[in-house]
């Protein structure tokens, strides 16, 4: 047998031998530079259970992606065996993510008899540390930053036993032998474990802000309970209002501010412990602050052993900690996230009144997953720790592409033989550090998987700087570079991770900017796409606009609703005046009056994402944003309040959702006093009937039958159960994001499959043929 996975450093082999013989098999495992290999023989009933339970039954931490069998002439071994590693040219295993700690070392770290009683670091062979701290393959201890600690004698006995879970921990290590926390504040350094968790302790409980650095980086983070720290940790990181994660201490305390559906608690209780976005009860203790202007939190439980030391008193001292705690990334606003701990000093030394810091290095630095639950299906929002550098499975082997993904919420990807490998996210690209961040990540993937890429693809926009790096790369190494148009890239993401590349798929594909092929900012697309996944044609879309003054737009909705009813020419009726009205400036008005009137500044879009905008203002829901979708998910809010829906219409003509009937409903229901969130709710209702209505005409037209819905818009749970619905009731099959975030930070993954396509049709050389206006 050969088991491909991950199936390394994650005691695979002990428990292949615990199954063996079990089943009385004989025989042995091993690894190789690429998978495990097995040999075993026994009575066929036997093999055939063996052979079912490795993927059923594999450890915590193990991925078993395929296993391939071979008979072999029985040996008569007389038992089963661990046998040394071989080398097999070429090969390179898969690394395991960083998962939560287990339910065994959870019970060691609270036992005081336990010799890793309140060890900071305690792991085994199913927890803990794995991607954020390899430097290099094979995963051995020198090549990870636990190098630098060796095993004490009793650790090392652990990792030598088959039969001890920590049997090949890399992680290993205890209290005599393992990494050191220290506390920084004030210019004087505190160490001892218990000495540092009690001076955390009291700062939070004062309402300071502490910096703690953990598994994948640096968390900002306060109580999560009292308001004063809210606002100072708000204005202190340039984060004005968008949401803040909360860790609670357990699930019940997590119950008593959110409700929590048995889906969502087992997500949130799982080995990953992303970040679940939950709805809020009324009267939560929980500072407004924390998300406002939301119906929901974003709650993770403890993952690490600090965080549940965090959450214990230290013994023998007064201070009871908090049972919830903002948990946020450690940066300021459009920074990446701080792993190092002189650049924690240097960028944090602002914001943190407190430096919790420990002396193990962060190979590979990464944010916590982000995921909501959707109808019992889980929707990553944040692709992220405990889930990169998890592969998402090719349906066929390939060259090796490099992806470099979009310009915000950006990821790379590299493939390699029938992987994809995503990093994790590493954010918006605005910023130098931001810049630094890529080229590490790029480099890192590269080594990790020891392949040169045949191919750099980047995305059409010719202002992002991912284009740029990668115009840059691709005259520096003489790599072929491609360039692929965004939409099409979403679409592709979504057929790669479902695998139905080689058939015919409806995208709809909605978001907030894209650069299009006729140069204008796309965002609200129907694309057929064929079986050759470079096939695609642009079958429909929102109605175009003015996007007047281009980012300035984006960041102030008002001057989108301003074009909104220019566009439909309600901008001069008379009547109620409108809240968007109201809140612009008469001289700020009469300049976007004229950038509409003349079309100077202006640029054509059909994005659903500024039209949520716009409609968001109309509505007087948000005139202005600090981050993006702010408008459109305050909308979304509205909406999930309202008892019944507001009856508007949208119209569906020549392929165009249309704008007047829709806009000139939702001002007909301001004017005439229906409540907002009726009004908001039936915007969701007739934008989903005319986006089904479109897409069920084109599907009856061409004969395809399944429907893929991606894009940032899609993060909208109200619309997308609104859109899925109607096409199921169709009879279509819809397909919506599981392994990858509708938005952009899925996007490096259809890049990917766009360039492994291409490599069956060379003689394509215009990208931007693919697709057809």
């Amino acid at each position: 047998m050969t088991v491909r996975g991950v199936v390394q450093g994650v005691g695979f082999r002990p428990f292949l031998a615990r199954l063996a013989n079990t089943l009385g098999l004989v025989g042995h495992c091993g690894n190789d530079d690429a998978c495990v290999f097995v040999e075993v023989e026994g009575p066929s009933k036997a093999l055939t259970e063996f052979e079912a339970r490795i993927s059923r039954e594999a450890p915590p931490l193990a991925v078993v992606v395929d296993v391939t069998v071979e008979p072999a002439v029985p040996r008569g071994e007389g038992d089963f065996r661990i046998v040394p590693s071989r080398h097999a040219p070429g090969g390179r295993t898969l690394v395991p993510p960083d998962v939560g700690i287990c339910t065994d070392c959870a019970r060691e770290l609270a036992e005081p008899a336990d010799r890793r009683y309140r060890h900071p670091f305690v792991s085994c062979t199913n927890c803990g540390p794995r991607f954020t701290i390899i430097t290099d393959l094979p995963y051995d201890r020198p090549a990870t930053t636990m190098a630098p600690f060796p095993m004490c004698p009793r650790c090392a006995l652990e990792y030598a036993d088959p039969d001890d879970r920590r049997y090949h921990a890399q992680p290993v290590c205890c209290p005599d032998c393992g990494p050191r926390i220290f506390a920084e504040a004030d210019g004087e350094r505190i160490d001892g474990d218990d000495e540092v968790l009690d001076r955390v302790q009291r700062e939070i409980a004062a309402g300071g802000i502490v910096a703690i650095k953990g598994i994948g980086g640096f968390h900002l983070v306060c109580d999560a309970t009292d308001p004063d720290a809210v606002r100072t940790l708000r204005s202190r990181k340039r984060r004005p209002a968008k949401p803040l994660a909360i860790m609670a201490a357990d699930l019940d305390t997590a119950r008593q501010v959110c409700t929590i559906s048995t889906a969502e608690a087992d997500v949130l209780s799982s080995a990953v412990r992303p970040i679940v976005l939950l709805r809020k009860k009324t009267g939560s203790t929980v500072a407004s602050d924390v998300a406002p202007g939301l119906d929901e939190l974003g709650i993770l439980l403890p993952y690490a052993p600090l965080h549940h030391l965090l959450f214990a008193p230290v013994p023998g001292r007064d201070v009871r900690p908090p049972r919830m705690l903002v948990m946020t990334s450690g940066n300021l606003g459009g920074e990446p996230l701080c792993f190092d701990n002189d650049d924690a000093r240097e960028r944090l030394a602002g914001v943190a009144d407190v430096f919790l810091m420990h002396d193990r290095d962060i190979a590979v630095p990464c944010e916590d997953s982000v995921l909501t639950v959707v109808d019992g299906d889980v929707q990553p929002v944040r692709r992220s720790r405990g889930y990169a550098p998890l592969p998402v499975l090719l349906d066929r082997p390939g060259p090796s592409v490099l992806a470099v993904g979009a310009e915000v919420k950006n990821t790379c990807c590299l493939t390699r033989q029938d992987f994809a490998f995503c990093s994790p996210h590493l954010g918006d690209m605005g910023s130098l550090e931001s810049r630094g961040a890529f080229d590490r990540s790029v480099a890192h993937l590269s080594a990790l998987h020891d392949v040169r890429p045949d191919l750099v693809v980047a995305d059409d926009h010719p202002g992002y700087s991912t284009r740029g790096w990668a115009e840059d790369f691709s005259a520096r190494t003489g790599i072929e570079l491609r360039t692929v148009q965004h939409h099409h890239a979403h679409v592709a993401a979504l057929a790669a991770e479902h695998r139905v590349i080689g058939t015919p798929l409806l995208g709809i594909a909605f978001d907030g900017t894209g650069y299009g092929c006729d140069r204008t900012v796309w965002g609200g697309e129907l694309l057929r796409v064929g079986a050759d996944l470079l096939d695609a044609e642009r079958v429909g879309h929102l109605q175009p606009f003015s996007l007047p003054g281009g980012d300035a737009a984006v960041r102030n909705p008002v001057r989108v609703a301003l074009a909104l009813l220019h566009e439909v020419g309600l901008d001069t009726a008379a009547g109620v005046e409108l809240p968007c009205l109201r809140a612009v400036e008469p001289s700020e008005r009469a300049v976007v009056t004229a950038q509409l009137d003349t079309g100077r500044g202006c640029v054509r879009t059909t994005s659903v994402g500024r039209l949520f905008d716009g409609v968001a203002s109309v509505l007087g829901v948000r005139h202005r944003v600090t981050y993006e979708a702010q408008a459109a998910v305050e909308l979304e809010v509205l909406a999930r309040t309202a008892g019944h829906s507001a009856a508007i219409d949208m119209q569906v003509r020549d392929g165009e959702l249309r704008l007047a009937e829709l806009i000139g409903g939702l001002v007909a229901g301001v004017r005439s006093g229906t409540p907002i969130p009726q009004l908001a709710f039936g915007f969701h209702r007739a934008l989903a009937a005319a986006t089904a209505c479109l897409t069920i005409d084109v599907a009856h037209r061409t004969g395809v039958t399944a429907v893929g819905l991606t894009g940032g818009v899609f993060q909208n749970r109200l619309l997308t159960a609104l859109v899925r619905g109607r096409l199921q009731a169709a009879g279509l099959r819809v397909l919506t994001h599981r392994e990858v975030p509708p938005n952009d930070g899925g996007l490096s993954l259809g890049q990917a499959a766009l360039g492994l396509a291409s490599f069956g049709r060379r003689e394509h050389t215009d990208p931007k043929d693919e697709v057809q206006p």
